[in-house]
């Protein structure tokens, strides 16, 4: 059995991991509007010399790497965050210190 960590406090996803995740999200996304919009222009103007499923692949392909570029992109950014705020978010993720041992009755008057 391995041993265990020492650090037993949440840990987050690592920058590579954010990374993929944007990746695929915005691939996913840009997929999409690669598909909405290449149907729409393929309706307007015609699939031209390379047929329609070549055509709109051409536009799907490349909304989704673009998108899904610049959306990893942004995601790293984004996990570059100040240590203000990793010690706020760590102060609102731990325990209350102050804890009552026994419920509060009052007096008897």
């Amino acid at each position: 059995m391995p041993p265990m960590p020492a650090n037993r406090g949440q840990t987050g996803p690592t920058t590579v991991d954010k990374l993929k995740m944007g990746a695929m999200m915005g691939g996913t996304v840009g997929v999409i509007i690669g598909f909405i919009f290449g149907t729409v222009n393929i309706f307007r103007y015609g699939a031209g010399q390379h047929g329609i499923m070549r055509t709109l692949g051409q536009y799907m392909l490349g909304s989704g790497a673009t998108f899904g570029f610049f959306m990893s992109i942004g995601s790293v950014i984004r996990t570059d965050a100040s240590p203000i705020a990793a010690e706020a978010f760590a102060r609102a993720q731990r325990r209350p210190m102050i804890m009552a041992q026994q419920a509060y009755r009052p007096r008897d008057q």
